[in-house]
């Protein structure tokens, strides 16, 4: 069988994205592998193989890029975090990444060790930690925007399928997530 492909849809002039998956309304019932197909176990047909094997793989390509910047694959998402929104609560920069705060406190240490971020108490609630870029966090921007171009052409992608594939992948996200919490017991907003 085919893999159908993603539509493009334009809604009120903004283009969306109806993923692959959601496209087609049918599929043969005979193209669908039953979970005693032998073949629904083996390693290439897991999305989740896939995902991990693609991540591993991404994550060593910035790896020597970030190298030269002074930083680590983990600290470079923390520092698009704050190039987004500078001045974030630690619980902020937490729930936009999906880091427990177990995970973030080293990273934001090492940050503020190196000089690129600096984390002061709220007035308001001594409690709150605010995190925010220095100087020398700035002027990495540039740099940081050129090894995005650099990974972009490595991998071969336009931005639209950029786009396209990150609409698939935060509708994943988001179903692991609700199964996640159903699982957990916690309400998801």
């Amino acid at each position: 069988m085919v893999a159908p492909t993603a539509k493009l849809q334009l809604n009120n002039g903004l283009i969306t994205h109806k993923p692959a998956m959601l496209a087609e309304k049918t599929m043969r019932q005979n193209d669908l592998h039953e979970p005693s197909d032998a073949k629904s176990l083996l390693l290439d047909n897991q999305l989740c193989f896939g995902l991990y094997a693609a991540s591993h793989a991404m994550t060593k390509a910035y790896r020597a890029r970030l190298k030269l910047m002074g930083l680590t694959y983990p600290q470079y998402l923390v520092m698009l975090a704050l190039w987004e929104k500078d001045a974030r609560t630690v619980s902020e920069l937490g729930q936009s990444l999906c880091l427990d705060s177990g995970t973030l406190s080293p990273l934001l240490k090492r940050l503020e060790t190196g000089g690129f971020i600096r984390k002061t108490r709220l007035p308001d609630d001594e409690r709150q930690v605010e995190v925010a870029l220095t100087p020398k966090a700035e002027a990495l921007r540039q740099a940081a925007l050129d090894v995005r171009k650099d990974i972009v052409r490595l991998i071969g992608m336009t931005e639209t399928s950029i786009l396209l594939m990150r609409a698939d992948l935060n509708q994943l996200i988001s179903s692991l997530a609700l199964d996640n919490a159903a699982d957990s017991g916690e309400m998801v907003a």
